[in-house]
C-alpha cells in the first residue's frame, strides 16, 4: 500500500521541480532603461534584454505591448528603433519618453513581465519661431514718449533653446528703435516720432538661439503706422512752405475797399481766410478772432467761418487810406494752440474804366542771334512796349496793372513780359523765320478788371533789317495779302497819274519862261499881263 502513495508523491515533487526549472527561464530579467537620439534611423540600437537562461526552442515567447510598443522590435535579445521614412522619431511630436512592456511567456503562459522605459534625447533640429499675434502690423500714437515701450515680440523654439532678440540695423526705420533686454522681446522707442514727416514704419526683428552653436535664427517684418496725435498748431491757408518738412509761414491777406462801401464782405487774395488745424488726420474745429485793427468794430469777423465784413463806410480814403487787421485762429478744443496772421485791407479810389489796349494786335521782330535774352522790337527797330491804358487816371496809366503771358502755347517760356509791358526773348532758342503767336493779359490789381492783347513775332534772319513800317517798301510784296496789295497797287498808279499830270504843267510853264520878252518882263519885276500905267522916268542929280 506504501508503493503507490510514494510513486505519487515522486510525481507530484517531479512535476514541481520542472515547473520550476521552466518558470526560471523568464527569471533574471529586469526592467530596461535606454535612451536614444531623436531623428534616429530605422534599427538603430536600443537595449539589449537579459533572461536567467539561454532559451529552448519553443520554450518562450517574449512581447512587446504597451501605448509606444510600435517604436520598437524585437531581434533576438536586442531591442531596436522601428521607424520609417514617413514616420520619423521626434521628440517635439512624441514627447520626451516612450514606454512600453516586454512580456514573457513559456508555453503561451504568462511568466513575467518587464517595463520597458526610452529617453528620447533631443537634437537642435527647429528653428525658433515667431509668436503670430505678436508681430502683426500695428498703431503706434507719434506722441509715445522716447525710451517708453513701444511693443513686444515673442518668439520660441520646439527644442527649448534660449532666444535671444536683435534689430537688424539694415532694415528701413530701425533708428527708431533699440533693444534693452535681448531676452525679454520688449522694444523701446528710440527716437521721436512725427506724423507729418514718416506715416509708416518698418523695422526687422531677429530671434536667435543663445545657447547653442548652430545659432539658428528667424526674422520678422514689424510694419507700424504712425497715429497722428495733437502736436500742430493751426496754420492759415494758403500755406507758403519754407522747409522740405512742411513748415508753413502764413499768408499775407489784402483786400480792396472804395469810399463807398458798406455793410459788405470783403474779398481777400490769395484767398479766403481760412485756418486749418496742423494734424491733418484730426483737423480740430478752428475759432477766429480780430485780435486789433478793427477800428471800433468797423470790421468783424465770423468766429467759424473767417469771413470779415465792413459795418461801416470809410468817409475820407486821404485820411484812412488802409487798416491792418491782427486776425487769430485757435483750436476749439485747445486754446492754446493757435496762430496769428495780418489782414490788409486798402482803400481805393472808385473804379469807373476797366483797362484796354490801344490796338488788339501788336507787331514784333527778333533778329536771330546767339544772346540769351534779346529785346522784341517793332517796326522802325523800336523797343516794343505792350501797354494798356485806364481811363481811371488822368495820364492813363495805372501803377497798379500787372502783365502776363497767358500759356496758350509752349512758345511762353521762350518770353518774358516786365512789369512795365517790355517783351524779352531767349533768341538762343528762336530760329529765323519762326513765328510766334502770344496773349498779353492786364490785370487792375485793385479792381481785378483785365485786358487782353496778342503780339505777332516773327524772327528775322541775321543781317536782315527790321521793316520802318506796316506799308514800307520792304514789305510790299512780303507776306501781306491779295486785298492789302490791291489797294497799295491803286494808290502807287495813282499817285504816277498826279504825278504825270503835275509835270505836263511844269513843262508848259517852262517854255513860257523861255520868251525874252517874257524874262524881260519877269527881271523889270513884273507879270507880262500887266500893262504899265505911266512911263518910266530917270531922276538926275543936279
Amino acid at each position: 500500500m506504501l508503493i503507490p502513495w510514494r510513486t505519487l508523491f515522486y510525481q507530484m515533487v517531479l512535476n514541481v521541480s520542472y515547473d520550476i526549472v521552466k518558470a526560471s527561464l523568464c527569471l533574471g530579467g529586469h526592467d530596461i532603461l535606454a535612451a536614444i537620439k531623436e531623428n534616429s534611423p530605422m534599427g538603430e540600437f536600443i537595449a539589449n534584454i537579459t533572461i536567467a537562461e539561454e532559451p529552448r526552442a519553443n520554450s518562450i515567447r517574449l512581447c512587446l505591448t504597451g501605448e509606444n510598443a510600435g517604436w520598437f522590435y524585437l531581434e533576438g535579445r536586442t531591442i531596436r528603433l522601428n521607424t520609417s521614412f514617413s514616420r520619423g522619431l521626434d521628440r517635439e511630436v512624441q514627447g520626451s519618453i516612450l514606454l512600453a512592456s516586454l512580456t514573457c511567456y513559456e508555453e503561451d503562459t504568462k511568466q513575467n513581465e518587464y517595463r520597458v522605459m526610452v529617453e528620447i534625447l533631443n537634437e537642435n533640429d527647429n528653428l525658433p519661431y515667431f509668436l503670430e499675434k505678436t508681430i502683426q502690423p500695428r498703431s503706434i500714437s507719434e506722441l509715445t514718449a522716447v525710451n517708453s515701450v513701444a511693443f513686444s515680440v515673442k518668439a520660441k523654439d520646439a527644442d527649448g533653446d534660449i532666444i535671444t532678440y536683435i534689430i537688424d540695423k539694415l532694415s528701413p526705420d530701425a533708428s527708431y528703435f533699440r533693444i534693452d533686454l535681448p531676452n525679454s522681446g520688449i522694444i523701446i522707442l528710440n527716437k521721436p516720432l512725427d506724423f507729418e514727416t514718416k506715416t509708416e514704419l518698418q523695422v526687422n526683428i531677429c530671434a536667435v538661439e543663445m545657447n547653442t552653436i548652430e545659432k539658428y535664427n528667424t526674422t520678422a517684418t514689424i510694419k507700424i503706422s504712425v497715429l497722428d496725435g495733437d502736436d500742430q498748431y493751426p496754420q492759415f491757408l494758403p500755406c507758403s512752405p519754407v522747409s522740405e518738412h512742411t513748415i508753413c509761414t502764413n499768408p499775407l491777406y489784402i483786400a480792396n475797399i472804395s469810399e463807398e462801401a458798406e455793410n459788405t464782405i470783403l474779398h481777400f487774395s490769395p484767398g479766403p481766410i481760412h485756418a486749418e488745424d496742423g494734424d491733418k488726420d484730426i483737423l480740430a474745429p478752428v475759432t477766429y478772432a480780430i485780435l486789433s485793427g478793427d477800428d471800433n468794430g468797423r470790421f468783424t469777423i465770423n468766429h467759424e467761418t473767417g469771413e470779415i465784413t465792413l459795418r461801416r463806410r470809410v468817409q475820407n480814403r486821404l485820411m484812412a487810406s488802409s487798416f491792418r487787421l491782427l486776425i487769430m485762429a485757435s483750436q476749439v478744443n485747445d486754446p492754446k494752440k493757435y496762430t496769428v496772421t495780418t489782414a490788409l485791407v486798402r482803400v481805393v479810389a472808385e473804379n469807373r474804366f476797366p483797362p484796354y489796349f490801344n490796338r488788339t494786335t501788336y507787331k514784333g521782330f527778333i533778329i536771330e542771334n546767339s544772346s540769351p535774352a534779346t529785346l522784341v522790337s517793332t517796326y522802325g527797330s523800336e523797343v516794343l512796349i505792350i501797354q494798356a491804358t485806364d481811363r481811371d487816371f488822368k495820364d492813363g496809366i495805372n501803377p497798379k496793372i500787372t502783365y502776363a503771358l497767358h500759356p496758350i502755347a509752349t512758345s511762353t517760356k521762350l518770353y518774358h513780359i516786365t512789369e512795365d509791358g517790355i517783351l524779352i526773348a531767349k533768341a538762343t532758342h528762336l530760329s529765323a523765320f519762326d513765328r510766334h503767336i502770344l496773349e498779353v493779359v492786364a490785370t487792375d490789381q485793385e479792381s481785378g478788371d483785365v485786358a487782353n492783347a496778342t503780339v505777332d513775332i516773327e524772327v528775322l534772319q541775321r543781317g536782315q533789317a527790321v521793316p520802318r513800317s506796316p506799308f514800307g517798301e520792304e514789305r510790299l510784296f512780303g507776306d501781306v495779302n491779295v486785298g492789302i496789295a490791291g489797294g497799295l497797287a491803286a494808290v502807287l498808279l495813282l499817285l504816277a497819274v498826279a504825278a504825270f499830270c503835275l509835270l505836263l504843267r511844269l513843262l508848259r510853264r517852262w517854255r513860257h519862261r523861255r520868251d525874252p520878252v517874257e524874262r524881260g518882263s519877269v527881271a523889270l519885276g513884273k507879270h507880262p499881263n500887266v500893262e504899265p500905267s505911266s512911263p518910266i522916268r530917270t531922276h538926275q542929280t543936279p
